[in-house]
This record gives C-alpha cells, structure tokens and sequence, in this order.
C-alpha cells in the first residue's frame, strides 16, 4: 500500500516535494530501512522548503499572451529604418620610392620624404553609422567618422545606396550634419526627444552596424548622464549606458522606449576594442542645435557668456560657505560682455542655469551651447553667501577687433607663422579658453624658421624683447627691425614660457 500524501502544505512545497514523496512511495510490501532513510531525508528537506519565504517559493506564470510577447520588436521597427550604414573613402598619397631607397639604412639619412619616386594613390574606407532625423534626407553622424573623406556612401535599411555631402562637421562635438538628395520622397526618420528628461536607470536602445557585420541591436540602461570627465570633445556631457557599443557603432542611434532620438553613440571605454559596458551618447539636445543650423543654412554660432571659471572643490565650497562642491567659480569677466552687464564679478559662483544644476565649466559650456542666440536665459548666482537671480540675453561671441590672418616672413624666428588678432569670436572658432586678447599663432608651416624652433598653432605671443604684443601690428613692426635675438614670452596651453633666441 502507498503512503498517503500530506493534506496540506505540499502545494507550497513545490513539485520537487511532491515528486520526491512519489518516489518514495513502495507501492506494495513493507517499509524497510532503504525507504526510511529516504524518507527522513525528504522530511528534512521539506521542512526547509515549507519555511523559505513565500517570494522565493513563488514562480508567477505570465497572466496574459500580451505579457508573453512582450518586446523591443515595435520600438525597432519605429526607429530602425531611419538607421543607416555610412561609408567614407580617403584617397591617400603616399611617394613610392626606389627598392633601394626602403632601406633602413638609407632612411636613417635621407627621411621618409626623399624626392626620389613618383606618387602611390590608396583608398581607404570607414565605416560608421548613422541617423535619418529629418524626411528630406538629413542624416546625423559622427564627425570621425567622415573626416578627411572624399566621397561619402548613405546606405539605407532597405539597401539604396545615396551619395551624401557634408552640411556641418563639426570637430568639438563630433557630430556631422548630412544630406542626401531624395528627388522629393520622404525617408523614414527618428525625431528627436529631450535628453534632459532621461534619469539614470531608464532603458535605452543602440541601433548601428558594429564591426561592420549589419545592423544591430542592443539594450541596455542609463548608466550616467552629465559625464563631463571623458576627454573625447571639446563639449564634454556625455550620456553614459551599458547597451552594447562596438566600433561600427559611432553615429548611430541612442533610442528610448518611445522610439525617440535621446543621443549618437560616439565612443567607448575599452581595453581590447569591444565593448564593456560603459559607451557614451551626446545628448539629443546638442545635436538638434546643430541640426537646425545646418537645416537652414546659418553658420554653427554658439552663445557668448564673456566669462572664464574653474570648478568648485571641497575647500573652495566650505571657505565660499556652500553647502556642497558644485557649480564654476568666477575667475574673469570680459569688460562690457553679458556677464559684465547682468552683474556677474570675479568670486561669484554660477550654480545653475535655467533649471539645470552647473556642476563644472563643462557643463556650464554645454548649458549654454544648447541655447539659441538672442535667447534670454535666467541664471542662479551664489554671491558674498547670498544666492540671486542674473537674466540675460544670449549674444555671439563678436570679432573685435578683426581677426587680421597675417603670413610672416623674413629673416626672424617667427618666419613661416600666421598670426592673428585674438578676439571672442576666434576664441570660440578655434575652440580654446582662457585669452580673449592679444596675438594668437593660427598655422605655422613645415621647413620654416617658426616650424624648426618649436613655435605651435595655439601660441599667443605675450611679449618680445620685453614689449607687450596686444596686436598683429606690434609683431609686425618688430619683425621688421634688424634681427639681433630675442626675448620671448608666449602662453601655451595655459602655461608661460619663456623664450631666449640668439
């Protein structure tokens, strides 16, 4: 005869109880020792079973087919024909020398660039990928992706092939506006959604073609937002997600669960070339400011604050009084600029603006750059431990005084520099901080006196020979002089160097 099985309870148990019970069950005969051991072991394990937590007794089953099927499969068919494979060419040219002269021994001598042989022509391709946001064929993608390029390929979904050209590239945001021609049929796109609405933790989707094997899927969440330490651009304010990005990946699209357009996957953090996690996004809300330039065909401006800051350490913040390190402290206000006009003076502290926190000069830069010009914008100001309000409006950075690109030559140490007046408007072109006065050096050419003494695009000639250089006409006036040496003092890269050239 069977054992009975218990009443109650066993349900709770799990069909691993149950099972077990029917196992040792003799059916006919008698309990012998075999059975009894079996028994207590069951036993054992059922009491464990029956005291576990209800949660982690339960497997809920799906209540509904909806629940069964659930899926990203609507959100890639919505976003996924507007995702498209961009193929760039570059013809390089390199000399083609002699056999005899690809010798090491003779390179060691004569250079890589001996006038020996004729020219060799090579093409080479990128692949990235990219974003149809507008149904008149404007595509976003990444500016490394097509730089130097020479012919530019959009493939789409559905596998027509476009030539594409070049609207805006743009290098300090790594973004790059195209357009194909369409005869007047609309292309599928994504529109665009706020960045600023994501929170750390939502889900996202990355569509691209990584490694070149076609296009691709990958979900992930919010891993971070305002990443402002990643030195990949000059705007630093990076979405961060742990969906999946692959080289191949660059310029493709960053989704939410609305289908909408929150960044272009731009780069990676990796120790072997594949993912691992952690991929970074520019957000939307610059991108559409570059689409719309260059949808209407205005020049890329960004707004001008006329101010220079650094971030607010611990220290900083408890000797300013505030409760915690954040926002950009004051370090130079621009005479007659915004800043100047709305009240801002060295010390003050920018906490935020509009509704944004400002955590660094990064952020403050972003901020702003996502502003249109003529805009007026509401900014929170920490002051002598009061915080106030400052309004003003966005104005572009003006040239003045005029740039004045000046070739130098002659017998002198700066022969094969151009110059030019600094002024905000070259400072934001050229994309570098800090003066907005004086003498900057533009270009400097290869095999010339300023090239073989070390001088560098970016160098602002401070002073020569103890005079102060505040324009292109001071450095012209002196190079013009008889060449007996030089003092010099110049500002690279926020450092003062001085220079003795005999």
């Amino acid at each position: 005869m069977g054992y009975p099985k218990p009443k109650t309870g066993w349900r709770d148990a799990g069909p691993f109880l149950h099972l077990m019970l029917d196992a040792c069950s003799p059916g006919e005969g008698q309990l012998h020792s075999g059975m009894l051991t079996r028994l207590i072991i069951v036993a054992v394990a059922g009491a464990l079973l029956l005291t576990a937590p209800a949660e982690a007794r339960k497997r809920i089953a799906p209540g509904s087919p909806a629940e069964v099927t659930l899926s990203f499969a609507p959100i890639v068919k919505r976003a996924g024909p507007a995702v498209v494979n961009i193929y760039a060419r570059k013809v390089v040219r390199r000399r083609q020398s002699p056999f005899l002269f690809d010798d090491p021994f003779f390179k060691r001598f004569f250079g890589k660039d001996f006038p020996f042989g004729g020219q060799r022509e090579r093409l080479e391709n990128s692949l990235g990928s990219g974003v149809i946001v507008k149904a008149n064929g404007i595509i976003v993608t990444n500016h490394h992706v097509i730089k130097g390029a020479d012919a530019i390929t959009a493939v789409l979904s559905d596998r027509r092939e476009f030539e594409a050209r070049i609207l805006i590239a743009d290098e300090r945001t790594d973004i790059a506006v195209l357009r194909v021609e369409t005869e007047g049929e609309r292309l599928p796109f994504v529109a665009f959604g706020d960045s600023d609405d994501l929170e750390v933790g939502d889900l996202v989707l990355a569509l691209g073609n990584p490694f070149g094997v076609g296009r691709t899927v990958t979900s992930g969440i919010v891993s971070a937002l305002a990443r402002t330490s990643v030195g990949i651009t000059d705007y630093r304010f990076f979405i961060q997600t742990d969906a999946a990005i692959n080289p191949g990946n660059s310029g493709g699209a960053l989704v939410d669960m609305k289908g909408r357009l929150v960044g272009i996957n731009t780069a990676i953090f990796s120790r072997n070339g594949g993912s691992m996690g952690i991929g970074f996004a520019v957000p939307s809300n610059m991108v559409r400011t570059i689409v719309e330039s260059a949808a209407t065909g205005r020049k890329l401006v960004r707004p001008w604050l006329g101010l220079t800051g650094k971030p607010v350490t611990a220290d900083i913040a408890s000797a300013l009084g505030l409760k915690r390190p954040i926002g950009v402290l004051i370090e130079h206000v621009a005479e007659g600029g915004p800043s100047d006009r709305a009240g801002i003076q060295q010390g003050d502290v920018i906490l935020a603006i509009g509704r944004h926190e400002v955590e660094d000069p990064q952020a403050l830069r972003f901020r702003l750059a996502t502003r249109p010009i003529g805009e007026f914008v509401t900014m929170t100001v920490f002051s002598h431990g009061l915080t106030r309000k400052a309004n003003f409006k966005l104005i572009a950075p003006p040239e003045d005084p005029p740039r004045n690109v000046t070739a130098l030559r002659g017998r002198h140490p700066l022969s094969g520099a151009s110059i030019a007046n600094l002024s905000p408007a070259l400072v934001e072109e050229i994309g570098f901080g800090g003066d907005t006065k004086g003498v900057v050096i533009l270009q400097v050419r290869r095999g010339t006196s300023a090239q073989r003494l070390g001088f560098r695009p970016g160098d602002i000639i401070l002073s020569i020979e103890g005079r102060e250089m505040k324009r292109v006409r001071d450095v012209e006036q002196i190079v013009g002089e008889p060449y007996n040496g030089w003092r010099m003092q110049l500002r690279r890269n926020g450092r003062v160097l001085n220079m003795e050239i005999g």
